[in-house]
């Protein structure tokens, strides 16, 4: 097969990667770099083989501000149980703000609809951040505390998390258009004590408030001490003192102390950092806690040796702030990159605005999505011809399967570069496979497996079978762990089972096929089925509902999301039901919510035991074997699904 792009040997030799390998042969004389294997395959297994020295290698080439010892490296050997530095303790918002950076040199780029700018060098950046955290510490934030946030995509909530994650309290967020009910769904358990806000967001042009949203809001967290505004629309009036807003926490001279002399508290390194969430197929939510030690450790191996960010680079990743890869974006800021943030619509005023923004700013390293890539096609965006786009150095996309067809468009209509397929998610912080600086692109594939993680493939379904550092802390409110072991380690025992199909290369590249679970992936983002379910229980028409995804490559993202429903004696799915049912998904989950089709069928796909099988439909929706066929005690009303006249032509 002939690589679409190979590295140029001046980028090869120039790497941080190589670094790390000329690193690793004095530390350990242990010779990987190039030219010295036949192939990247015998780096990663290595890095798997030998995963203490990989780590423990990495931590020092890293630079990371820590204290303590670094052995052991892993303390059991349980992909489950193992812990990683167990007798080592980190601060991330320091490593993040390390001073080793020049003080003058860029870290955040924040640019709105209208073209406005905020530009933060890293020292004013460790200033405001140093600032809101005596602050927060004076109104007593204390460590392990959860700090909730609802907010736009601007410089704002990155200076609010890093001060939180300064103070070892626990940052967890989600974006203004995710709807009241399944914001209260994520926040409620967690018992947050300080909400963070923006009172208004603008999308194409038209401003919305969110005033009543947020008296609503705190109305139903009891437990909130104080609401920080970030914006001016943000009312006084959210809750008695002192839980009503406190503009002026952001106000410049707030700081009970000088920047240079805040003192950053170390703490362990599973020390809780993130809260993410992630829908299962059934139940809440779940709340993932994430560690401050994993999430740098693995995002810094990530940002360095894989996408190879430095000081010189400008990267931007298109994302709200609920979704992991803002997380994975703001760890840009611990190699000295820029971070570039937009906060709007990526077609306003014009449908090539996102590629303006890309090129005004010299982006290097730009993070997009198959989604996006799609819609530039169909609108005919033609950015290589339009912009200058020499500053561009690296492509990445994650969010849904990025078709052969999709490398293409970028080689012929953005410029011949590598494409960094990256997939990994909100379970894990962080990827399995993504780019590699030294290898080929092939198309349609993923440059490289992550290095120290022990990626296999157990009848086609992606798995790690050694322990790694970002794994989750835990789930919050899971005090026996046994919801988190029930998502990841008992399918396979003695694998985390993450819930992709995937297909390895010899040349050590990947291929990421879809969905194992009844997660659904639409439009890039994953939503669980039960969210759906629990709206729909509204809905007394509807006796019984399943939701999947179908393919359908002419759509964003590769497919569409499909509800069948089983309705009550009486009732046919006539267009008032159907508008309502998917007007009271859009108000109570999302937009991404609303599924393309609804179709009423007789029955559905359903077990011995009585539950429904989403894993039989989606296995018949994608031309697949149903694995769990003689699970089934109605295994003849597939035919029906995948027959149904609504379901044709997608």
């Amino acid at each position: 097969m002939t690589p679409l792009f190979t590295p140029s040997p001046a980028a090869i030799s120039r790497a941080q990667l190589g670094a790390f390998l000329d690193h690793l042969l004095a530390q350990t004389g242990v010779d990987l770099r190039p030219g010295a294997t036949e192939s990247p395959v015998r780096l990663h297994r290595w890095s798997v083989e030998n995963d203490r020295t990989f780590w423990r290698s990495f931590l020092d080439f890293a630079g990371l501000a820590t204290e303590g010892e670094a052995e052991p490296v892993i303390e059991g050997d349980a992909v489950d149980t193992a812990r990683f530095f167990p007798n080592l303790r980190l601060n991330y918002a320091e490593n993040l703000l390390s001073q080793a950076f020049p003080a003058d040199a860029p870290a955040i780029v924040a640019v709105d609809e209208t073209g406005e700018a905020v530009r933060l060098t890293r020292g004013e950046l460790r200033r405001r951040v140093t600032a809101l955290a005596s602050a927060l510490r004076a109104r007593g934030l204390r460590p392990g505390e959860r700090v909730v946030a609802v907010v736009r995509n601007t410089e704002a909530p990155v200076i609010a998390a890093l001060a939180v994650a300064a103070l070892g309290a626990v940052w967890s967020s989600v974006s203004p258009d995710l709807a009241d009910d399944a914001i209260l769904a994520r926040f409620t358990p967690l018992a947050p004590v300080w909400l963070f806000a923006h009172g208004e967001t603008r999308f194409q042009g038209v401003v919305r408030s969110h005033g009543d949203r947020l008296r609503a809001l705190v109305s139903a967290l009891p437990t909130l001490r104080g609401v920080t505004a970030l914006d001016p629309a943000v009312p006084d009036d959210l809750g008695p003192p002192p839980v009503s807003a406190q503009a002026h926490l952001l106000a410049e001279g707030e700081a009970a102390v000088a920047a240079e002399d805040f003192v950053f508290e170390r703490f362990p390194f599973d020390h809780p950092l993130f809260i993410l969430f992630s829908s299962g197929t059934t139940g809440a939510p779940k709340c993932i806690v994430h560690g401050a030690g994993g999430t740098l450790l693995e995002h810094v191996k990530e940002h360095r040796l894989h996408s190879d960010f430095g000081p010189d680079d400008t990267v931007y990743f298109h994302t709200t702030c609920g979704w992991m890869m803002w997380n994975w974006l703001v760890s840009v800021l611990a190699s000295g990159s820029t971070i570039l943030l937009y906060d709007g619509a990526v077609s306003y005023p014009t449908n090539d605005a996102l590629w303006a923004l890309i090129a005004r700013e010299r982006v290097t390293v730009f993070g997009t999505s198959p989604t996006y890539l799609g819609f530039c096609r169909d609108a005919g965006v033609e950015p290589g011809r339009t912009f200058d786009l020499t500053a561009l150095r690296a492509l990445q996309s994650t969010g849904s399967i990025l078709f052969d067809s999709q490398y293409d468009w970028v080689f012929e209509h953005v410029k011949a570069l590598p494409i960094h397929s990256i997939s990994g998610g909100t379970d894990i912080i962080g990827c399995f496979v993504l780019g590699h600086p030294l290898t080929p692109l092939y198309r349609g594939e993923s440059m490289a497996e992550s290095l120290g993680l022990d990626v296999q493939a157990l009848d086609g379904e992606l798995v790690c079978g050694r322990p790694f550092p970002s794994r989750p802390v835990a789930f919050f409110g899971d005090a026996d762990g046994s919801r988190m072991h029930a998502a990841y380690y008992a399918q396979h025992p003695g694998y985390w089972t993450h819930g992709d199909f995937i297909e390895r290369t010899p040349r050590g590249t990947a291929r990421i096929l879809g969905r194992s679970d009844g997660i659904l992936n639409i439009r890039g983002i994953r939503i669980g089925p039960a969210e759906i379910y629990h709206v729909l229980q509204d809905v007394p028409e509807v006796a019984a509902a399943l939701a999947v995804a179908q393919p359908a490559p002419a759509e964003p993202g590769g497919c569409r999301l499909v509800l069948f429903v089983v309705l009550g004696d009486g009732h046919a799915l006539d267009r008032p039901l159907t508008f309502r049912i998917k007007k009271l998904l859009a108000s109570r989950c999302s937009a991404v919510h609303v599924p393309a089709v609804i179709a009423q069928v007789d029955e559905l796909p359903t077990t011995h035991s009585g539950k429904r099988s989403e894993r039989a439909a989606q296995d018949a929706l994608d031309g697949r074997p149903v694995r769990n066929l003689s699970a089934l005690r109605n295994p003849a009303c597939l035919d029906g699904l995948v027959n149904h006249p609504a379901l044709a032509a997608p």
